[in-house]
């Protein structure tokens, strides 16, 4: 397949390219240090598109698609990965709205998600059900014109600054994947609370707390589709979510890498630069030709779902393979600087924490490789 980009998305990347290396990368260690983004960035990134990329237009998304998405998520990612996670999740919680909504729905979230009016969260994860979803003990009950929800939902990004939140709980007696089901609940629902803000390892200016459901009475009309296609849905959102967490991994690994390079560059020892000595070459060789890989990766998947095909198995390659790729970069990276790299006062301790956590969330390495598995045989 060929990989040159268009004129319409070499002008996206660029796009974010500037943004994202004039506006975060100078603020990103103090919005770190604050634990948030200042929410005129984010709304700043709607008007840019950045929130609906692979939305139509006639729903005020930019219709960029999902190799411009990819492209677009590794500049800011490079610059700031908390920022780009929540543009991850907003836009992940557009596809269900657009895959399953009604026009309705579409109408009244799916624009305002697009265009950058409304901030997304998508709601599965419990503490006993991560890469099991069918431990879900979240349940929803008919009662009148409303469903009453009861339960709780962990480690749920953008959670405490969404407007629109996708949630899927269990619905019925059936206590498999097949009893799940997906709502749209929205901010102030009378029975929803934020419990605990995280205190993360990284990502630290990304906002990821748990939501609380306590007789939480969400209207019939906010039904996704209809009951126990909840699985479905998550399916659908999470091998798009994966593409997005592929192209993070690519965009910090770069930011990694360059900062081992600059380094290496400056640092001297045996009165020459490091960057001189064979073993730091050959580290910064492996680095660079593993993110080419992933990244041939992430675009390959992202082709696919722009082509209209399907693109399971590939999304879940590209997530599992630059996930893990960027961690050994990060590590590498590390090793170059020595014992500064392990001092906040340089960017490399940063990706080393923000890194880690892409081999886990939007489904771990093992799931992935369950996934990958499955498709092939």
């Amino acid at each position: 397949m060929s990989f040159e980009l268009s004129s319409e998305q070499e002008m996206i990347r660029l796009m974010a390219h500037d943004f994202a290396r004039n506006e975060l990368e100078t603020y990103a260690h103090k919005w770190e240090q604050d634990e948030n983004i200042p929410r005129e960035v984010i709304k700043k990134m709607g008007e840019l598109g950045l929130f609906g990329m692979m939305i139509p237009p006639e729903y005020d998304g930019a219709g960029a698609g999902a190799v411009s998405y990819s492209l677009a998520l590794q500049e800011i990612a490079y610059s700031c990965a908390s920022t780009a996670v929540t543009m991850s999740v907003t836009n992940l919680s557009c596809e269900p709205v657009l895959k399953f909504g009604d026009d309705e729905q579409k109408e009244k979230y799916l624009r305002p998600l697009a265009g950058g009016g409304l901030l997304g969260a998508f709601a599965i994860t419990e503490a006993d059900a991560g890469s099991d979803p069918g431990g879900m003990t979240s349940r929803a009950e008919e009662a009148g014109d409303c469903y009453v929800v009861n339960g709780s939902k962990s480690f749920i990004t953008n959670g405490d600054w969404a407007d629109v939140i996708i949630l899927i709980v269990r619905t019925g007696q059936d206590k498999t994947n097949r009893g799940l089901s997906g709502f749209i609940l929205e901010k102030g629902t009378p029975g929803f609370t934020i419990g605990r803000k995280e205190d993360k390892m990284g990502l630290r200016a990304s906002n990821t707390v748990e939501l609380l459901f306590e007789d939480c009475r969400i209207p019939k009309k906010n039904l996704l589709g209809k009951e126990g296609i909840g699985f479905k849905i998550a399916m659908v959102a999470l091998d798009s979510g994966r593409i997005g967490i592929a192209s993070q991994s690519v965009g910090i690994a770069r930011a990694c890498l360059d900062e081992a390079i600059q380094y290496a560059k400056n640092r001297r020892q045996f009165g020459r630069s490091i960057d001189s000595f064979q073993a730091i070459q050959w580290m910064i060789a492996d680095s660079a030709t593993e993110i080419e890989a992933a990244h041939g990766l992430a675009i390959k998947a992202a082709s696919l779902k722009d082509k209209g095909l399907p693109f399971t198995k590939e999304a879940s390659m590209a997530k599992l393979f630059a996930s893990e790729m960027a961690n050994r970069v990060a590590y590498r990276a590390l090793q170059i600087h020595g014992g500064y790299g392990y001092m906040k006062e340089y960017k490399i301790e940063r990706l080393y924490r923000d890194v880690r956590v892409t081999a886990i969330y939007e489904g771990t390495s093992e799931v992935q490789r369950i996934v990958i598995a499955r498709q092939t045989m």
